[in-house]
């Protein structure tokens, strides 16, 4: 059974056809799928989703982008969303330094993602973290103010003896280098991968993949964004998590089904689906 771990099912692309969407996914083997809210609204219809689809599991959180939204009264309602039932993360959440340039803005996200790691922790629920730099770069000002807040709160995790030490969370649709990736496995994080793994030209982001454990992997579509080969320009949708898979498998000389079974468990481990069925 493959695992899609980040797919935001509820944006107006899958909005005719979205039952379509994950019956096509269970019947490719998709096994469970993880849809993350990016503010209020985009939350509820997260658990919504999971709510009416076994398959279907939930983050809730607000987007480094949407941060601006999350005044008192949003993170009292975020804070009641996130002990449901079939939410199994805080997400997604990070710092972007793509979209948002002004100096004050940035220092609103750093301070709503300092806010939503107190919620994960006070729910012990893992965090999706969402990091991209100015320019797309794949080092920057944007990763040294993550891993400062990131090593802060590690930092308190351990001195309390708290679970999430040890399962944090993960880095969603990593585009850094392999120093980053190394210093997040170090802090316990799981790396995702997405589709631009298998674009022609993307040879770095594939040997970056190379040197990373599997045991560290998520895979994920980032549906409806992010397309694979070969349907690359077209919607993005859970049943190409599999690509994703081939592309790994290739990489490190292995099979999809061996890829399957190690995501899988490691999403597993991550997100602890069966004490939130």
């Amino acid at each position: 059974m493959l695992t899609d771990t980040h797919c935001h099912l509820y944006l107006e692309q899958f909005a005719g056809d979205i039952d379509i969407v994950i019956q096509r996914a269970a019947e490719a083997g998709i096994g469970r799928m993880l849809v993350p809210g990016m503010d209020l609204n985009t939350c509820h219809w997260a658990l919504m989703l999971a709510n009416n689809h076994p398959p279907i599991y939930a983050a809730t959180g607000f987007h480094p982008t949407e941060i601006e939204h999350m005044d008192p009264d949003a993170f009292f309602e975020l804070s009641i969303l996130a002990n449901g039932p079939k939410v199994v993360a805080i997400g997604e959440i990070g710092l972007d330094y793509y979209w948002i340039k002004e100096p004050d803005r940035r220092t609103l996200q750093r301070e709503g993602l300092v806010q939503q790691l107190s919620l994960a922790q006070k729910e012990n629920k893992p965090v999706i973290l969402h990091l991209r730099e100015e320019n797309d770069a794949r080092d920057g000002e944007a990763t040294t103010h993550l891993f400062s807040i990131l090593d802060e709160w590690l930092d308190h995790l351990r001195k309390i003896n708290h679970p999430l030490f040890l399962k944090p969370g993960v880095f969603h649709s990593f585009n850094g280098n392999l120093e980053s990736a190394r210093r997040a496995m170090d802090l316990n994080f799981y790396i995702g991968i997405t589709g631009p793994v298998t674009y022609k030209k993307n040879d770095s982001q594939r040997e970056l993949v190379k040197q990373l454990p599997l045991d560290h992997i998520l895979i994920e579509t980032d549906s409806p964004f992010q397309t694979p080969l070969p349907h690359r320009g077209k919607r993005n949708e859970p049943t190409y998590v599999g690509l994703i898979a081939d592309k790994i498998a290739e990489v490190h000389r292995t099979t999809r089904k061996a890829i399957a079974e190690i995501t899988a468990t490691n999403a597993s481990r991550l997100f602890g689906w069966e004490a939130n069925a």
